[in-house]
């Protein structure tokens, strides 16, 4: 092709790449609640930090968080998603330029022997004579540069519809690591607050069983005075061993928690100790939770589900597109030299151009099926989304709900620990000094012990609910806005 024609094909380039089959990305219709239904006191408009965990005013929980933000697995392996998924980016966004391959080539050739040479050289007619000739006159090197080049012209933008879709699948992926690290830190705080609530009904029951065993002093005093029956001495000595047995089951749930923590931070449970012993060493966070509108930027959950279906309209937009025709354009130049023994020839060189455009007409429906499974997917998708987005609100109203009935049982809970407490030193005086019976000091006994476990459990149910806010509200993440 002459070169003043070149122009004309510039100019067609741009043409076939200006023309596409890009469409609206879609929008489902979302409608987000004006306010909470819970009437439970928050911070208005206020969402909680980034680092919600500080709110428990625990260097302990804050190193071990730390911990798990820098060694845990599971976004260890996050991270290697995104790594692979911005490698696919790069892969897919290759098409849109064009493909240059240099090559080279050399070859050599010339008579099999001696013998075979000087009978050509004799029956060759070329006057150079037998005796002074030499086999190596008649071999022959050549060598040869070559350069191509092709481009397929992205006409109806297929290429970057793939492309488009390869980025909101690096993003979609960003955001699920973003997710991982939410819920892996959340876990770290659950668990944290498990460990220091066993310990805490560990110590009721220590306490409770040192009740038992002053009262079991007692009956046995009263048994060798003859004061009550022998049956009372063994009841007691059962409610003893059974306070005993009591405490093997919550000492070895602690130590599966501990190791469930390790497991968190990425290290082995030989390598984790916890100091804390109690709950009661943790503050109790304030409570936020902003707009129910802004919800949709701040849980990476939710940024990942439309980073999916802006990839999936992308699917489906270069999946209509190959079904259209393809048009490539192709280039290449070669040079040549071929050089004999004592004779350098002049190098050659060549360069062609060529377009061409192909268009299936059989495939036996293969392309139209594939655009029906992409649209398929984005249907699927639209749907996930809206899943996603009404069960982040439900989440959210679950937990404020959770919080506000927590509250209340604690309160109650309280007041019952205090009157079973003032009800068991009662009746242990009483006892003490024949007034009741040893039935009724156990009835007291085991009344106080089963309200202050119960009121353990609740303070844990209690700050649990306050960190599955935080994560139903996606921990103080927001989306980042895009560059302007």
């Amino acid at each position: 092709m002459p070169m003043r024609d070149a122009p004309i094909l510039l100019f067609l380039l741009a043409f076939l790449s200006g023309c596409d089959l890009l469409a609206e990305p879609t929008q489902p219709d979302i409608k987000a609640p004006t306010a909470w239904a819970e009437p439970i006191p928050v911070a208005a408009n206020v969402w909680p930090a980034a680092d919600w965990w500080y709110g428990f005013k625990s260097e302990e929980l804050d190193r071990l968080v730390a911990a798990a933000k820098a060694d845990n697995l599971d976004i260890g392996m996050a991270a290697a998603r995104v790594e692979q998924a911005e490698a696919q980016m790069r892969s897919t966004s290759s098409s849109l330029w064009p493909q240059l391959n240099l090559g080279f080539d050399a070859s050599r050739r010339g008579p099999l022997d001696e013998d075979a040479a000087a009978k050509e050289s004799q029956s060759g007619g070329n006057g150079l004579s037998s005796g002074s000739g030499s086999s190596s006159s008649m071999d022959q090197n050549s060598f040869g540069l070559s350069l191509s080049a092709s481009y397929e012209v992205d006409f109806w933008g297929r290429n970057r519809s793939a492309r488009n879709a390869a980025q909101e699948a690096l993003r979609a992926s960003v955001f699920d690591q973003q997710t991982v690290a939410l819920t892996a830190t959340t876990s770290v705080a659950t668990t944290y607050l498990q460990i220091l609530s066993l310990r805490d009904r560990i110590a009721i029951a220590d306490n409770n069983l040192a009740n038992a065993r002053d009262v079991l002093n007692v009956v046995t005093a009263k048994a060798n005075l003859g004061a009550v029956s022998p049956a009372d001495l063994a009841q007691q000595t059962g409610v003893v061993a059974a306070q005993e047995a009591a405490l093997a089951p919550l000492e070895q749930q602690e130590r599966e928690n501990i190791y469930a923590l390790a497991i968190l931070l990425g290290r082995n449970p030989e390598d984790l100790a916890i100091k804390a012993h109690s709950l009661d060493t943790l503050a109790v966070p304030p409570l936020a939770t902003g707009l129910p509108s802004e919800l949709l930027t701040r849980r990476p959950d939710i940024a990942k589900a439309e980073a999916d279906l802006a990839g999936a309209d992308a699917n489906v937009v270069a999946a209509r597109a190959a079904m259209l025709p393809t048009v490539n354009l192709s280039g290449a130049l070669s040079l040549e030299t071929a050089v004999l023994s004592t004779l350098f020839g002049p190098a050659g060189a060549a360069y062609s151009v060529a377009g061409s455009v192909m268009q299936t007409i059989f495939d036996g429906g293969k392309l139209a099926a594939d655009a029906d499974v992409a649209e398929g997917q984005r249907k699927e998708l639209v749907l996930s989304y809206r899943s996603v987005i009404i069960t982040a609100f439900s989440e959210v109203e679950n937990a404020l709900a959770s919080i506000r009935a927590l509250d209340r049982q604690y309160a109650l809970q309280k007041v019952q620990v205090e009157q079973a407490d003032k009800a068991f030193r009662i009746v242990s005086a009483r006892y003490k000094g024949g007034s009741d019976d040893l039935i009724t000091l156990l009835d007291a006994q085991r009344t106080l012990f089963d309200a202050e476990d119960a009121l353990g459990q609740l303070r844990l149910q209690q700050l649990q609910a306050i960190v599955t806010l935080y994560k139903a509200l996606g921990g103080g993440w927001q989306q980042p806005r895009p560059a302007a």
